[in-house]
């Protein structure tokens, strides 16, 4: 399980890779000296010195409607065709979209999907904030955030 600090560099990585004109490393491929300079880096942002983030206390939940249900998340989910979250949509790729928590806050980011995803009708190129009433569409399939 990752430390809070780790996923928070993460995203901050997937949203530089995300605004780079050509591809870079994915995360996991980082040799980890990289991996450390990122954390380094979020953990100077952050005001940190030397310490460790701590998790906020638990985070508040995800509410999404998808059709006529609603689903609860309280931890990092993917959705897609394979996800944990899983949709019946044939333009919807295995492993589309991740939704991840970090100190309370809710983001989505589209997983290199074949199709792409929105928010609000806008393509996420990098991690997103998510609020209440954004419409993620995946695929042919749109959600809404109920609560955040």
């Amino acid at each position: 399980m990752a430390t809070l600090i780790e996923r928070l560099a993460q995203v901050a990585y997937e949203a530089y890779r995300a605004a780079l004109p050509t591809p870079a490393l994915l995360w996991e491929d980082l040799t980890k000296q990289e991996r450390q300079a990122w954390k380094a880096a979020v953990t100077a942002v952050a005001g940190q010195t030397g310490g460790t983030l701590t998790d906020a206390p638990s985070g508040r939940s995800l509410v999404i409607q998808l059709g006529e249900q609603r689903h609860t998340f309280r931890a990092d989910f993917t959705v897609g065709r394979e996800g944990r979250l899983t949709i019946d949509d044939d333009f919807a790729s295995g492993q589309h979209a991740r939704f991840l928590t970090v100190r309370g806050l809710w983001y989505v980011e589209d997983l290199d999907s074949t199709n792409g995803t929105t928010l609000n009708g806008r393509p996420i190129l990098s991690v997103q904030l998510l609020k209440k009433r954004d419409k993620i569409r995946i695929g042919q399939t749109v959600m809404t955030v109920v609560s955040v």
